[in-house]
């Protein structure tokens, strides 16, 4: 059987509230589980002691029967210092997607053809009164 530590979703519409539970990773989300470990509240300022409640006891025994973290509790437990730090590489993290870098192209495009016509009268304009200046 292979055994999740993860997130149960509880709480009602917009008002986000999730259990950390051992279950059997063929269970639904907000289904079946076998334990309850803790209780997550993202309400909650971050700062708020009961924002994340974890019976730490209990999740090292289930990390020591070979249950698997999902990443969002495995950054709770980094974080109360129960699992070490992992390297996490998202290399595509803040970049937008394809439509907007379209998009973002586009303006970039118009603002240099906007800015090119306003340039070249300004060019002309101080090369008439180069032109004017060396006539005298």
């Amino acid at each position: 059987m292979a055994m999740k530590i993860r997130l149960a979703r509880g709480g009602s519409k917009k008002r986000p509230f999730y259990r950390i539970v051992a279950a059997d990773s063929r269970m639904p989300r907000d289904g079946r589980f076998i334990e309850k470990l803790g209780t997550y509240n993202p309400l909650l300022p971050k700062d708020s002691e009961d924002r994340v409640k974890m019976d730490l006891d209990a999740i090292k025994a289930w990390l020591d029967k070979g249950a698997q973290p999902t990443d969002r509790v495995a950054r709770m437990l980094e974080a109360a210092g129960v699992l070490e730090k992992k390297e996490r590489a998202n290399l595509k993290k803040g970049q937008p997607g394809t439509k907007a870098q379209e998009r973002a192209a586009e303006k970039a495009e118009k603002a240099a053809a906007a800015n090119a016509p306003a340039a070249a009268p300004a060019e002309e304009a101080a090369e008439e009164a180069a032109a004017e200046e060396s006539a005298e």
